[in-house]
């Protein structure tokens, strides 16, 4: 497929797609293949379900990017504008720190300026911390003043067994999957392909002109409507199957090898 005439506006994930999860680092080939692209007219987007306190991850392409769909989906930017923002009811959100504490399990609490950490087993720590790297959770705040803020994602640390469960006492919410151990929950408004669709409408580009690439259960939105949806190497086998296109894995030049495919470097 020849797509040279057109510029394309293309969406990564991070977590597994942009970032290796055995090096907690941007390939070089990636880095080389977005700027290749960058130059070449096209948009760079972050389509993410780590809210904006821990990117942190992502200095060595900051400067090639547009814009960015946060917390899938639930809050989206482009420099200081604000293009999405959806937030969980309150009662919503009150209910799940309630059914944590309960039932004592790990959860995070995203609001529109405040994180909160429940991590009565250590799940959070483990997870997040060292197996993803992630940084700046001592931020954390108490879950009571984050829960006056809107809320924008809560991600609970259970196992797919329970999921359903509690998805069926928040109608007004949604949950997308990519590790085995927690959950992302957001309002129903918001997930990726709906971020891609925002940001698309903002920048007035037709969405046959997005080009996604994810590797988990919450990218699968984002494959299903963007122009062409691209799974990486090490995606969930049910992403693959809704995907136009697979690729190698993050740490086989996946994103190069994409570009390269469909001609946009």
């Amino acid at each position: 497929m020849d797509l040279t005439t057109n510029k394309y506006a293309l969406f990564f994930d991070i977590d597994g797609t942009l970032v290796s999860f055995e090096t907690h680092q941007i390939p070089p080939s990636t880095i080389l293949a977005l700027t290749q692209a960058k130059a070449n007219g096209h948009k760079v987007f972050i389509a993410t379900g780590r809210p904006p306190i821990i990117i942190t991850n992502l200095g060595a392409i900051e400067h090639l990017i547009d814009g960015y769909v946060t917390t899938n989906g639930a809050l989206c930017f482009i420099g200081e504008q604000t293009v999405a923002c959806h937030a969980i009811p309150k009662a919503d959100a009150q209910r799940i720190v309630e059914d944590s504490r309960e039932k004592s399990y790990g959860l995070i609490v995203v609001g529109e300026k405040d994180v909160a950490v429940l991590d009565p087993k250590g799940d959070v720590d483990r997870i997040f911390r060292q197996h993803l790297a992630v940084q700046n959770l001592e931020l954390a705040k108490p879950v009571e003043q984050v829960l006056e803020q809107g809320v924008l994602q809560m991600t609970p640390f259970f196992p797919e067994s329970y999921e359903a469960e509690l998805m069926s006492r928040l109608p007004a919410c949604t949950s997308g999957r990519w590790h085995p151990e927690f959950t992302d929950i957001t309002a129903k408004k918001a997930d990726k392909g709906q971020g891609l669709l925002a940001i698309a409408k903002e920048t007035g580009l037709d969405p046959k002109f997005t080009m996604a690439f994810g590797d988990g259960g919450n990218d699968t939105s984002m494959i299903r409507t963007a122009g062409i949806g691209v799974a990486m190497g090490n995606a969930l086998e049910s992403l693959k199957q809704v995907a136009d296109y697979t690729t190698t894995s993050v740490d086989e030049n996946g994103v190069l090898n994409a570009l390269r495919h469909f001609k946009l470097i």
